[in-house]
């Protein structure tokens, strides 16, 4: 059991089984019908592994239902993944496996479990960050959209008819929530309604401030393009004041990100310079413990900085 040949090969099975992951689960799939399908009696050819991931995603879709699971079709959304929530939970599953079955080979068992078991965990923290920096590119497009809203309605457009060309004229995510948009009005939502739905998924006072103004004046009248027009101003004043906030607030976020890279860094330096001494964390269950609190009072600290260095609005 202590043949390095065997060890080699098993890490090596490890990564064949993540190029699979990739090469079959995670390749986009595009939405028009392969002609083999379009033809009766004909079965499109394709490969055992194929088959079999694809056999596994199927399984998954059929086992959560319709509610998708921990990982759904709105987290995925929200995200900007563009996974089906079967293919993204088998990614995930698969990963699961392999971290654990890496640190098992590399460190020990019970470091693989854990870690095993941190592993859907971190898939989740990342769709958060990313939903999270979705939203903020979001809001940094807000005065572009308000300005091709401001121009369709003085050209004579309806206001949606003017959402349905700034989506067309905008980029990600803005196209794609403001298609949403239009796309729920044209199947019987009401405006209103799909307009605050947007401003709720994207956490987005500005929006909400825009979908206001747009329900006013549907409800008494007036210049809308001139309404829009304020409304830009008051927006892109907010915009400066925050741009100058966060320059005040870099200091803070810089000596967070030392101190939150400190002890790892330290870590990895002991590791490499005596890995006997580092080794106590992985091979006793003393060690391990303390590994896992430490590892408890990080996340805790580092939310705790993140929450004094971040300034609402």
């Amino acid at each position: 059991m202590d043949s390095p040949i065997l060890f080699v090969s098993s890490i090596a099975l490890c990564f064949a089984a993540l190029l699979v992951v990739f090469i079959f689960v995670l390749k986009p799939r595009n939405g028009r019908i392969p002609l083999e399908r379009r033809r009766e009696g004909v079965v499109p050819d394709s490969s055992t592994v194929g088959r079999v991931s694809q056999s596994a995603v199927q399984f998954v879709d059929t086992a959560m239902g319709r509610s998708g699971g921990p990982f759904n079709r709105e987290v995925l959304y929200m995200a900007g993944v563009k996974q089906a929530p079967a293919d993204f939970t088998v990614m995930v599953a698969l990963a699961t496996v392999i971290v654990g079955v890496l640190a098992s080979l590399l460190l020990n068992l019970l470091v693989g479990i854990l870690l095993a078991i941190a592993t859907p965990f971190i898939a989740k923290l990342v769709l958060a960050l990313k939903t999270g920096k979705r939203r903020s590119v979001f809001d940094s497009q807000m005065t572009d959209t308000i300005q091709m809203l401001i121009g369709g309605l003085r050209v004579g457009h309806s206001i949606m008819r003017s959402l349905e060309a700034a989506a067309q004229e905008a980029q990600a995510p803005t196209s794609e929530e403001l298609s949403r948009i239009v796309n729920e009005v044209r199947i019987g939502k009401d405006p209103r309604q799909a307009l605050e739905d947007c401003a709720d998924r994207m956490d987005s006072d500005d929006f909400r401030w825009i979908g206001q103004a747009i329900q006013i004046n549907r409800e008494v009248g007036g210049d809308l393009a001139e309404v829009l027009d304020q409304v830009s101003g008051t927006i892109r004043e907010r915009s400066e004041i925050k741009a100058h906030v966060k320059a005040l607030s870099a200091e803070g976020k810089i000596s967070a990100y030392i101190l939150m890279a400190l002890p790892v860094g330290v870590g990895l330096i002991l590791t490499v310079m005596n890995p006997k001494y580092m080794s106590i964390f992985v091979t006793n269950i003393w060690g391990i413990g303390m590994l896992v609190v430490s590892a408890i009072l990080f996340v805790i600290g580092g939310f705790w900085m993140s929450r004094t260095v971040k300034i609402k609005f």
